[in-house]
């Protein structure tokens, strides 16, 4: 059975699957709490060893360490990977949370990034974490995941902003990745329409 890695991103913590997880009962899961230490080398290092021969599956920043780690080397069963950071290929995707953090500290953050089903209960304990990760991911520049990895899969939610959509875009038309466009799903997917992605991950199993 291949085993699946779920990153989250930030202000969650593994909790943020509890919706999906009952979506993939007869799935191999490894759902790990991050470390938000703020350095994409200390990250991608946790979490390489559950992800050599598995399928991420990431939102968010999770998404981004994701495909991290499929642009890294060539060790991925598969990767879906909802709504990334995609750095200079759409430099103001993460603008409107930069300002929610600026006014509001984690929950101003959380509520631009996620939407009004986000709330401050679903941060971790350590305020910090969210500025770290935050810093991390305005870093990050994406690079083509690297031959030999299995399906890297980026996807979007229908009901996400045009940005978002324009951000996919980019990751194929400049890297080559392959998108999807989850039907009736935002940001928050795993939260808001767990059954969209799970589908999806679905898909690249079988594919498999």
């Amino acid at each position: 059975m291949t085993r699946v890695l779920l990153v989250h991103g930030a202000a969650t913590t593994a909790r943020v699957w509890d919706r999906l997880i009952p979506l993939l009962a007869d799935v191999d899961l490894v759902v790990p709490d991050r470390l938000s230490s703020g350095d994409l080398s200390v990250e991608l290092d946790a979490l390489r060893t559950a992800a050599d021969g598995a399928v991420v599956v990431g939102v968010s920043g999770g998404a981004t360490l994701g495909l991290a780690l499929a642009g890294a080397s060539a060790h991925l069963a598969g990767a879906v990977l909802h709504e990334p950071a995609v750095g200079s290929l759409a430099p103001h995707l993460l603008d409107h949370v930069v300002t929610g953090w600026t006014l509001g500290g984690v929950a101003g953050f959380g509520s631009a990034l996620y939407g009004p089903t986000w709330d401050p209960s679903m941060a971790p304990a350590d305020p910090g974490a969210v500025e770290r990760d935050l810093a991390m991911f305005r870093r990050f520049e994406p690079v083509a995941p690297a031959p030999g990895n299995g399906r890297v899969l980026v996807t979007v939610g229908e009901d996400s902003p045009d940005l978002r959509h324009a951000a996919a875009e980019a990751l194929h038309e400049r890297l080559g990745v392959e998108t999807v466009t989850l039907p009736d799903s935002g940001h928050f997917v795993q939260h808001d329409n767990p059954a969209a992605l799970a589908a999806v991950i679905q898909s690249v199993l079988e594919a498999i």
